[in-house]
């Protein structure tokens, strides 16, 4: 993967990415809440026509997912041309997806939350009141296509505690310096 420093002086725009149910939310809650970010869930940015086609078993297109793509980097665009950074958990499944979401973004960097298919089928079936039935899985896994090496991000395990995750995030993408005993230092 390509150099992940950040510009300094300039936003820092990381789009938490993976297939649903491997906890990207969580991980782009948490880094959010370290740094003091901006954070948004990037199904919310999903027209319903897409929550109901998916919430009915079907997996979406790339017709369907485009526009929801766009709406995410008109997102990004204004926390950038506002100086802030900011955190964004989105599936970004395919390498066109994620140049979408970095045209005209040098800012934007990813972290794919990587986990065993088998437990994020477990996670799937035991959430309540998400729309993304755990028989879509199988479709998502399938879209996934892994980080290029010159796409600017990291691939982290979502392996252990929340916490552990969280940590190896943060400092993957070079966020924290070091762990104290109260938690992560951020640079």
């Amino acid at each position: 993967m390509a150099d992940l420093t950040a510009q300094s002086g300039t936003p820092d725009v990381i789009v938490v990415m993976g297939v649903s149910g491997s906890g990207k939310s969580t991980v782009a809650k948490g880094i959010a809440t370290t740094m003091g970010w901006e954070f948004a869930e990037g199904d919310e940015f999903h027209p319903k026509a897409n929550v109901e086609k998916m919430a009915s078993g079907q997996p979406l297109t790339d017709e369907d997912r485009w526009p929801w793509l766009r709406l995410i980097g008109d997102w990004i665009s204004e926390r950038v041309s506002h100086g802030q950074s900011a955190v964004v958990a989105c599936s970004a499944l395919r390498r066109a997806y994620r140049d979408l979401l970095r045209e005209g973004r040098p800012q934007v960097r990813f972290c794919h939350v990587d986990a065993d298919a088998e437990v994020i089928e477990e996670r799937m079936d035991s959430r309540e009141g998400h729309y993304m039935p755990a028989s879509l899985l199988a479709s998502q896994l399938a879209t996934l296509e892994g980080l290029g090496e010159d796409e600017p991000g990291v691939v982290v395990s979502n392996d252990g505690s929340q916490d552990d995750v969280l940590v190896r995030a943060l400092r993957a993408l070079g966020l924290v310096q070091e762990e104290s005993p109260s938690g992560p230092t951020t640079s």
